[in-house]
């Protein structure tokens, strides 16, 4: 399994990115979805996930409102658009694909996520 990851960029605050992360080997349509981040001396945090089919989505309270994740499963992509960039959305973000099949309700934990891609940076300047 491989997850690409890319889009990450240099951005001024109040900008918008667009992240894609496009998954090899994997069964795609099957599996919940979701995007982590990690700053520089920071722990790996949770940002937001999708279900398998697309249907329901969970946000971290940072970025609520602010970032929308999407999923193509005929593409075997899914998708991280973020607005109105905040310096603090600094970091790597990173894709990952769930542990198991067909979860009805996306995980928001590290440990529920299987297969991880390299990561892309997004800088978010002031």
């Amino acid at each position: 399994v491989q997850l690409q990851a890319f889009g990450g960029g240099l951005v001024q605050a109040g900008g918008s990115l667009r992240l894609s992360c496009a998954a090899s080997e994997l069964s795609f349509s099957r599996y919940a979805m979701a995007w982590f981040r990690q700053a520089p001396g920071k722990e790996r945090d949770f940002v937001a996930a999708t279900i398998y089919s697309g249907v329901n989505t969970v946000y971290s309270d940072s970025v609520k409102g602010r970032f929308t994740i999407s999923r193509d499963n005929a593409k075997n992509t899914v998708y991280l658009q973020m607005n109105s960039l905040k310096p603090e959305d600094t970091a790597i973000y990173y894709c990952a694909a769930d542990r198991s099949a067909y979860r009805d309700s996306p995980g928001r934990g590290q440990y529920e996520y299987e297969h991880w891609g390299q990561g892309t940076q997004v800088t978010v300047s002031s």
